[in-house]
């Protein structure tokens, strides 16, 4: 080999290098089905452990504490570890919502409740994304029977102090400590709730995340803006349903942004609020265009076969796992297409 032909090696070489060291010196790290290890919250974006700004994608479960139409699958049984390794590879998604009902046929709260049930789904969930690389969200599902958190405060605390010393050593798990505040919540309520269940999982996970939803199903992120909680690695809460929620939220969920508040959207549909309805391609676009311009996370609703058409796998399907394309609806197959093209 003539000494040309090994300088222009060497330069090949060289230059290779100095690209991958330019990638990795960017303030906003790679997207896609990775893992980041630990998280923390840092100014208003969600970052790793070296402080860049990181977005998560994925999907929640319906209640884990419900049945599909027929009574044939409990939404708990897409929590698998078959399942997650289908949503990390075939959906290149890096993190699931594990939705508990508070309240809603069997909710934790519910005197009817199988509460060891329901923290075995959660453990297998935790275990299931750890073993996969993935991000999981253990959500206290606040909704109807109970809008406000303040009504089941004591049974929040004890819950979160259980799971949050349970897996105090993962560095995958982030806590939603009330889903969707409503029915006249008030900001003042929710942060007397977050003053009260935050230190209790901070004691057992000091640099745990946490996402505190707002007001009004999770949407008045204005009024969270505006008066913060005072502590560190937070995050709040927007949801947004895309043939309902249109410009209008879209300039709310912006301006908190601009106040500088740290935003998880940790729920959103392709379809109506009410989870059923039209389904909308051009206002989800809208919103995921949006959503990655600014570097928020998102996860979508719901990993189920409920005949809604929110659900991404079809009422017909039996499986919890391996879905192809064929197993998945209208919003399921918009939403694989839409991971996998980030």
């Amino acid at each position: 080999m003539d000494n040309f032909s090994k300088k222009l090696i060497i330069f090949v070489l060289v230059t290779v290098l100095a690209v991958g060291l330019v990638m990795q010196s960017g303030c906003v790290a790679e997207a896609g089905s990775r893992y980041y290890g630990a998280l923390k919250v840092s100014g208003k974006h969600l970052c790793d452990k070296n402080g860049k700004t990181v977005q998560l994608r994925g999907v929640s479960t319906h209640g884990i504490n419900f049945n599909s139409d027929d009574g044939q699958i409990s939404f708990g049984d897409y929590v698998n570890d078959k399942a997650f390794k289908t949503l990390k590879k075939s959906f290149h998604a890096n993190v699931v919502r594990i939705a508990m009902y508070s309240d809603e046929w069997g909710g934790y709260c519910d005197r009817n409740a199988d509460r060891k049930k329901l923290l075995a789904t959660i453990d297998r969930g935790v275990k299931a994304a750890a073993a996969n690389d993935m991000y999981v969200i253990i959500d206290w599902h606040v909704l109807n029977v109970h809008p406000n958190p303040l009504d089941h405060k004591k049974a929040a605390k004890s819950f979160f102090n259980k799971v949050s010393k349970k897996y105090s050593k993962y560095d995958n798990v982030i806590y939603e400590i009330c889903n969707e505040p409503n029915s006249g919540t008030s900001w003042k309520d929710i942060k007397k709730y977050a003053s009260q269940v935050i230190p209790v999982i901070r004691k057992n996970a000091p640099k745990s995340v946490i996402i505190v939803g707002t007001p009004t199903w999770s949407q008045d992120v204005d009024i969270a803006a505006s008066d913060p909680l005072k502590y560190k690695n937070v995050l709040y809460a927007f949801h947004f349903y895309a043939n309902t929620h249109r410009d209008d939220m879209r300039k709310k969920l912006s301006d908190a942004y601009d106040k500088g508040l740290p935003v998880f959207v940790s729920e959103y549909g392709t379809c109506d609020a009410s989870g059923n309805g039209g389904f909308n391609k051009q206002e989800s676009d809208k919103w995921i265009k949006l959503l990655d311009r600014l570097h928020i996370s998102y996860v979508n609703w719901s990993l189920c076969n409920k005949n809604e058409t929110a659900s991404i796998i079809k009422s017909s399907c039996k499986k919890t796992s391996g879905w192809k394309t064929s197993d998945l609806t209208q919003s399921g197959k918009w939403l694989k297409k839409t991971l996998n093209s980030r």
